[in-house]
């Protein structure tokens, strides 16, 4: 009994993971992370930024075409394997082929996104524009924010997701929060409001 549950839960683990790894893996090389400070300085705004949404959206969506090796992988352990194995496989990759199709129906919008990186490319163009906070803009992408390092001024209220950058707790604890948290922010501006609240 033990020995089934335990290999359920393996199975539940690689189903989780393996539709996972282009965001795991691909976001975390070396190479895609030359134009940003590490994790957790705010992020300045420009075109590298914009481009790492978008390939981070490419990413979430690729999930949905790896997800058919564990789907396929279960459904052949159930019948001709360890069905314990196979059902975890199947359970935990079908729940993230469900999760991410719930975009369609009204549910929770993915982290990374096309309108999101429209939205910073505006605030770039604004900045550099007649609507300018100041006369030296220098806006910056911060956990719950949008802002001018140069005026402080608070350009937009939006709650940064992973970006894929080393974090400073470690490739194991980084990768594992990833998980976790799917790619969605750990803080959002509500949850930032709320803590200066209880401080004060």
């Amino acid at each position: 009994m033990l020995s089934e549950v335990f290999l359920f839960l393996i199975g539940c683990i690689f189903g989780h993971v393996l539709p996972r790894f282009p965001v795991l893996l691909m976001s975390r090389g070396r190479g895609f992370n030359t134009h940003f400070p590490p994790h957790p300085q705010p992020v300045p705004l420009g075109p590298h930024l914009n481009q790492r949404i978008l390939h981070l959206r490419t990413f979430y969506w690729l999930s949905l075409v790896v997800a058919v090796l564990p789907l396929g992988l279960g459904l052949a352990s159930v019948r001709w394997g360890n069905a314990a194995f196979g059902f975890g496989l199947w359970l935990s990759s079908g729940w993230l082929v469900l999760s991410r199709l719930q975009t369609f129906l009204g549910g929770l919008s993915p982290p990374w996104s096309r309108s999101m990186a429209i939205e910073l490319q505006m605030i770039i163009n604004e900045s550099s524009g007649e609507r300018a906070c100041c006369s030296w803009p220098t806006p910056v992408w911060g956990v719950t924010e949008v802002r001018c390092t140069n005026c402080t001024s608070t350009l937009r209220k939006m709650a940064r997701p992973d970006l894929g950058r080393k974090r400073t707790d470690g490739r194991v604890v980084g990768l594992l929060r990833l998980l976790i948290s799917d790619g969605y922010p750990i803080i959002t501006e509500r949850h930032h409001l709320q803590l200066i609240a209880e401080e004060e």
